[in-house]
């Protein structure tokens, strides 16, 4: 079996979120003891340790995986109640979020704490080369709302310092292992729309928007469609990427832009160029927080943009 360090470290280098489940304090009988741990997946997967058996493990799982959807930590008391006591404690409402009657004979208390670890958002800025204004705003906007900024450009021309700049003319996007809380936004002034796109379709993104006339939007995604791209993946692609706030300049559009991924993490649906005014929707898979790496845990407020 692997030891802790090595499941902590693929997990890190491959991008995947996790969570840290630990026993912080025990009172009366339990087989597990202060300091044991488990590591779990987004999946529910244990990947290392115990806590001491399937009776606390069982319901520890499922709030890992609600710690890793919403970025939050937990702790949660389990009862390792009798059968009769637990019955009882749960019809009375005493099982509450963080506290949990589990049916078993041992009898004592365990107080857990739930740590997800969730890797940092991306916004990853695939450009053509040479200066462009719309690229050096992204970069701006991305680090000032805490984004991990990644430029792919094989000839810079950026006064802005991206955290991660790949100069590689033949680095392919694929080696980024893209992911749901990776946000692309595609600069390639059609020189490679069709090639990053394609590859972009394979992949479950956050966000995926096109900077590109609506003439070049409607060129390239009949393309796309002739080369077996889903209409799932079309359906979702932002393009024009942008929400309307009527952007002139560079900045305002890299403006739009940035608002619009926000807006999509937040669960806020935007008016987009020619659509009817904006509805307000539910936050994706919360009624509580969504945070957003560089702001702050609470719910935001909701407004029209």
């Amino acid at each position: 079996m692997k030891g802790f360090g090595e499941v902590i470290a693929k997990l890190e280098r491959e991008r995947k979120p996790y969570a840290i489940a630990t026993i912080v304090r025990i009172e009366g009988s339990s087989i597990g003891k202060p300091g044991f741990k488990v590591v779990i997946d987004e999946n529910g997967n244990v990947l290392y340790g115990t806590l001491g058996g399937v009776c606390p493990e069982g319901p520890i799982i499922s709030i890992a995986m609600e710690a890793i959807k919403q970025d939050r930590p937990r702790l949660v008391t389990v009862h390792l109640a009798g059968p009769e006591e637990s019955i009882a404690q749960m019809a009375a409402g005493r099982s509450a979020e963080d506290e949990i009657f589990v049916e078993t004979f041992c009898g004592g208390k365990l107080e857990i704490f739930v740590e997800p670890r969730v890797p940092k958002r991306r916004l990853v800025i695939v450009a053509q080369g040479g200066r462009d204004d719309v690229e050096e705003a992204l970069v701006r906007f991305g680090r000032i709302l805490g984004f991990e900024t990644v430029v792919i450009n094989p000839a810079p021309a950026l006064t802005a310092e991206p955290d991660v700049l790949i100069t590689d003319l033949s680095f392919d996007i694929d080696d980024l292992n893209l992911g749901e809380r990776d946000n692309v936004v595609v600069l390639t002034k059609g020189g490679r729309d069709l090639e990053v796109l394609e590859k972009l379709s394979r992949r479950r993104v956050g966000y995926a928007g096109l900077v590109a006339s609506r003439k070049r939007v409607t060129r390239n995604l009949e393309l796309l469609r002739s080369r077996g791209v889903s209409e799932e993946f079309i359906g979702t692609l932002s393009a024009p990427a942008g929400i309307d706030i009527g952007a002139y300049t560079p900045e305002e559009v890299a403006l739009a832009v940035v608002a619009e991924i926000v807006a999509k993490l937040r669960g806020v649906k935007v008016r987009r160029k020619g659509e009817e005014a904006a509805q307000v929707s539910e936050p994706a898979g919360a009624a509580e927080s969504v945070k957003l790496i560089g702001g702050s845990c609470e719910a935001p407020a909701r407004s029209e943009v």
